[in-house]
């Protein structure tokens, strides 16, 4: 009987050992991305029509620092469609209140150009609403576009047409969509227009105002209209593996859309999940939200050669996870990445661009500086 239950409790300890060393691996292989097929870079001209550009499409990585642009890199064995963008800088991203800042205050200073706390949503730290670019732009009979991989109500976007004391309150953000005649907007979402507490169905009112509102991918990337507004998930757009090429297929469906105005347009387009890939610690999901952001890139760089009158803009709100890469294998992809941080750092974020007007954004600036430059360049 003695031998039997020293077996038994063997058993056991070996098991317990087992499990831990497997959720040991598990939590270690977080931070390695294998590698995988890499899909093919193409080189634009650099020669443009003019100086200064018709066409504003600005690119946010939500938490894109260095590292987690060469970990893309490293994984698609060397190339990405953002080396096209010859022009670089850095951006400082601090808010208002904090050395840190959050998606909100972030995303905020680029649509205003003013700092301001974390978690205010398109309003100044004494909570008053602040012009973004969207409207100023709007003034000038440009055409307006939002996509994001996240909610449409969610921290970026929502920083760049709503004007809200926190971003908690999604539904007030869905509501000020109705206040704006922005002329097509892209992502996750759909619940915070049509199944809200206080009993307001949006997207009645949004067919109102003569939008044309999808829920399928498909239908939004074979929209020929001029009012489009695809909600593609209840809430979040899930990973890549789940949604699919949404992102590259809205960014390209939304410039078909806004390119229809001869006087021009500014198009914001956020990569949401690189910031969750950081808080999560995971280099394989880092990996796959880089090499869709930059695919996304890949649509507009393709658009803006061809037009010639289109500035392309890429950069991110604040860095996620303090993440660097530890080691790597262009032949392979592979990726070794590791992390001091389960939330934002205080680093400056890359800025990268590309088309007439370019040259303005390079050296070390604040973030709020990218807002002014562009509203120098499309605005006047």
């Amino acid at each position: 009987m003695k031998q039997k239950i020293k077996t038994a409790v063997l058993f056991v300890a070996v098991a317990l050992l087992f499990s831990a060393t497997a959720a040991a691996q598990q939590a270690e292989d977080l931070t390695l991305y294998q590698g995988g097929e890499a899909y093919e870079v193409k080189s634009f001209t650099q020669t443009f029509k003019s100086d200064t550009p018709k066409n504003v499409i600005l690119f946010i990585g939500d938490g894109m620092g260095v590292a987690q642009v060469f970990a893309g890199l490293t994984a698609n064995k060397g190339s990405l469609f953002l080396e096209n963008c010859r022009y670089i800088g850095f951006s400082k991203t601090s808010a208002a209140n904090r050395y840190v800042t959050d998606s909100a205050a972030g995303g905020t200073a680029l649509a205003t150009g003013k700092k301001t706390y974390n978690g205010a949503i398109g309003v100044d730290v004494d909570k008053n609403p602040v012009k973004n670019i969207l409207k100023e732009v709007s003034e000038k009979g440009l055409s307006t576009g939002l996509v994001s991989t996240s909610s449409i109500t969610h921290a970026t976007p929502a920083s760049f047409i709503a004007h809200q004391a926190s971003r908690s309150q999604e539904e007030d953000i869905a509501a000020d969509f109705l206040k704006f005649d922005i002329d097509v907007f892209i992502g996750g979402g759909y619940d915070f227009f049509a199944k809200r507490e206080d009993g307001r169905n949006l997207i009645d009112e949004l067919k109102k105002k003569g939008y044309t509102v999808e829920k399928d991918l498909a239908r939004v990337k074979n929209y020929r209209g001029k009012k489009l507004a695809g909600l593609t998930a209840p809430n979040a757009n899930g990973r890549v593996q789940e949604r699919g090429d949404m992102l590259p297929v809205s960014t390209r469906a939304a410039i078909d859309v806004l390119a229809q105005n001869e006087k021009g347009f500014f198009l914001m387009v956020e990569g949401s999940q690189i910031d969750w890939a950081g808080h999560a610690q995971n280099t394989a999901y880092v990996v796959e939200e880089m090499l869709d952001l930059d695919r996304a890139i890949g649509k507009a760089l393709e658009f803006a050669a061809e037009n010639g009158e289109t500035l392309v803009i890429v950069t991110a709100d604040h860095e996620t996870g303090g993440m660097t890469v530890n080691d790597g294998s262009f032949e392979t992809g592979m990726v070794k990445g590791a992390y001091t941080s389960t939330g934002h750092t205080g680093v400056m974020v890359p800025v990268f661009s590309y088309g007439p007007g370019a040259s303005e954004f390079i050296g070390i600036m604040e973030n709020t500086d990218i807002h002014a430059k562009m509203r120098k360049l499309l605005v006047k």
